[in-house]
């Protein structure tokens, strides 16, 4: 039986789902019921520079915002920053973000680095010491460090006045065993105290947490209904049960459950994080839980999941590439062009745009003799549409994750793939040189279309909307859409994409739309038969 110290980081991992856009009334419910639990340590998100796209207060808690705060007296605040984010003019940076400790009510300061981010994480660490904070360092993605890297990052710390080592299993898929190993190599390098920090996909993280109890850790992290990145953490009402019989101190379940209860409950139905059958692939796979969490997001269908988990386990779905894929609460992305004109094709042309929805079936055959007798440009954003690939003038597809599961396929086709290739890495665009690829450029920003002569600015990375563009771009004559069905009325999807089409058709410069095909979007309808 010994004291340990949990550190409850809902507000900073949970901000993943909700972009840290916590409510005042929430935050302070929420200090209140964990002094009331006895749960002290609270990391109340991260403090983070400023950017341009909007994030919520506990994505910065600056000291204005904890004043404005009903905090406890017992309890002590703690607030994390990545050491990625601070390199450029590091001394004046951190000191442009923390007071000196005695003005200010952060209690800790956590530092998230990668391996090779030991050096930066450390400069950081002397900056924070000599203002007056206690500090952790937060070494990610642990199960990928062999023996001897641990063995030197730990020895190197141990001759620093850092006060806390902290190790996360960033891809959630570490077990007992796998732990054990880990921290042997830790307790006979670092003498200080040290912790741990364990993700759920594969349900193992208060199992996990408890094994590294056992084996000395006296820091330890869980998040209430387990709210975190990806599948989350260990479940914070769980934890505070075991902990009755491994610590000395006791807790009191239940203004926690009325916590629960109150508001956490909803915030569960609305973003619905936790394990799953792709989370737990991922974690056995070693992929970064983000990539699931935004193919969730975007509504990837299953199979297309699938087929990205198996092609993301060797195209480097270890480390999370922030370009690779994107959604809502991610930063925006710059425009760049690409080199493809689509004008030279499209230009008072109609346009028409192939889903596979079922009730493109119904209609193939006078669809197919409408292309050859119109000479439509034909877009396909699927790979699996039934029409007749020879007339097909090209395909397109604009999300990174959906290019690199797909890449066999799209090797297959003799027709030319619009690509932004802006967005694709280097190892991609090697895989890609074997297709002609037409590069037309393209930026992220939510609610905003732009056209370009080479590439435009849309609210999201759909294909659909990337190939709106396009058209529009081109200066085509109107737009047809046929398979497009939809998911039905009262799926959430199908309001989604219906505020993309709103997007396009308040935007400047769109064309007309017109559904060829039954769907439930809410867009004008046209026979096939009465157009021009």
């Amino acid at each position: 039986m010994k004291y340990l110290n949990l550190i409850d980081c809902t507000l900073r991992d949970g901000g993943y789902y909700n972009n840290w856009d916590f409510s005042i009334q929430l935050v302070n419910e929420y200090l209140k019921t964990m002094s009331k639990v006895g749960i002290t340590n609270i990391e109340i998100g991260f403090r983070s520079p400023a950017e341009d796209s909007f994030k919520g207060f506990n994505w910065f808690t600056e000291e204005n915002y904890l004043e404005n705060l009903n905090i406890p007296k017992k309890i002590k605040i703690i607030v994390m920053i990545n050491s990625s984010q601070i390199k450029n003019n590091l001394n004046k940076t951190i000191r442009g973000l923390f007071l000196p400790k005695k003005r200010s009510k952060v209690y800790l300061v956590r530092i998230a680095f990668h391996l090779n981010e030991l050096k930066n994480t450390i400069k950081i660490s002397k900056v924070l010491k000599n203002l007056g904070y206690k500090v952790a360092v937060n070494l990610m993605q642990i199960s990928e460090i062999n023996k001897t890297d641990l063995i030197q990052v730990s020895k190197i710390l141990n001759k620093t006045n850092i006060d806390i080592f902290y190790i996360a299993d960033s891809l959630g898929g570490m077990d007992e065993k796998m732990v054990k190993d880990k921290i042997d190599i830790i307790r006979s390098n670092w003498k200080k105290p040290f912790g741990v920090h364990m993700h759920n996909n594969i349900e193992k993280a208060l199992s996990n947490t408890v094994a590294a109890i056992n084996l000395g850790a006296e820091w330890i992290d869980s998040t209430v209904l387990g709210m975190g990145r990806g599948a989350g953490n260990a479940q914070t009402e769980n934890l505070i049960i075991e902990l009755q019989n491994l610590s000395k101190k006791k807790y009191n379940i239940i203004p926690l459950l009325n916590l629960i209860k109150n508001f956490f409950i909803t915030l569960k139905y609305k973003y619905n994080w936790g394990t799953n059958p792709f989370y737990y692939l991922a974690g056995k796979h070693g992929i970064h839980p983000t990539y699931i969490q935004e193919m969730i997001s975007t509504s990837f269908s299953n199979s297309e999941i699938i087929t990205s988990i198996n092609k993301l386990k060797s195209n480097g779905g270890k480390k999370y590439n922030i370009d690779l894929i994107r959604s809502d609460f991610q930063k925006n992305i710059k425009l760049k062009n690409g080199d493809w004109c689509p004008k030279k094709k499209i230009s008072q042309k109609e346009v028409l745009l192939l889903a596979s929805g079922p009730n493109l079936a119904n209609y193939l055959n006078i669809i197919e003799k409408y292309i050859v007798e119109k000479k439509p440009y034909v877009i396909a954003v699927n790979l699996d549409v039934k029409v007749n690939k020879k007339l097909i003038d090209a395909y397109a597809v604009c999300n990174p994750l959906k290019i690199i599961a797909d890449l066999k396929q799209y090797s297959k086709i003799s027709k030319p793939v619009i690509i932004p290739l802006n967005l694709i890495d280097k190892n991609t665009r090697d895989k890609l040189k074997k297709i002609k690829i037409l590069n037309f450029g393209v930026g992220l920003k939510q609610n905003t279309f732009k056209f370009f002569i080479n590439g435009a600015i849309i609210p999201r990375l759909y294909t659909l909307v990337y190939a709106l563009a396009i058209a529009t771009s081109g200066k085509s004559k109107k737009i047809l859409l046929a398979g497009f069905d939809g998911y039905g009325k009262n799926d959430s999807r199908t309001k989604l994409v219906n505020d993309l089409f709103l997007t396009y058709t308040s935007s400047v410069k769109s064309k007309k739309l017109f559904a060829i095909t039954p769907t439930t979007y809410t867009i004008a309808y046209k026979s096939i038969f009465s157009l021009n």
